[in-house]
């Protein structure tokens, strides 16, 4: 029987076992249990604490960050303003330019034609007299006789009219 005794339940053990875990679980209800429940409830307003500092962060971050997205769209549309204003510029001072020019071309072609008119006309006027000359000299020559002025350059007038119709 010796093996049954070792085997065998004793009731007044079971019993003791029993009642040394209840004093335990009061006993680390009453001391641990509370400090551990502090701990935990501490360390779990702080991970809530954390998490809304967190969600907070991201929520700034978000705002900045659109506030950054729309300063860079109006720095766009400005940039673009800045652009369009510049290309009108350019033209409007590209065609200031070519009137100027223009009108500085057509100046020079305006003086260049008055300028060949007076000399054509100085010239003209040149190989007048020397026809005149040169015809008083040979109509003396010819008639033998000196010509009045006046009847000669009437004479010569009316021949170089009439050549220039021709």
């Amino acid at each position: 029987m010796n093996e049954l005794d070792v085997l065998s339940v004793n009731i007044w053990q079971i019993l003791i076992s029993l009642f040394n875990l209840a004093i335990l679980y009061f006993l680390f209800k009453k001391f641990l249990f509370a400090r551990v429940k502090a701990i935990v409830a501490k360390r779990a307003s702080e991970v809530t604490a954390e998490y809304d500092k967190a969600q907070k962060a991201t929520e700034e971050a978000n705002e900045i960050k659109a506030s950054w997205e729309e300063k860079i769209k109006t720095a766009d549309a400005k940039a673009e303003e800045i652009i369009q204003a510049a290309v009108e510029k350019a033209d409007n001072r590209s065609e200031v330019m070519l009137y100027e020019s223009r009108e500085k071309a057509e100046s020079i072609v305006r003086k260049a034609k008055a300028d060949a008119e007076r000399e054509r006309a100085e010239a003209q006027a040149t190989i007048k007299q020397e026809i005149v000359d040169v015809s008083t000299a040979l109509s003396e020559k010819i008639i033998g006789r000196e010509i009045n002025m006046d009847d000669h350059r009437s004479l010569i007038d009316s021949f170089i009219d009439n050549m220039g119709d021709e």
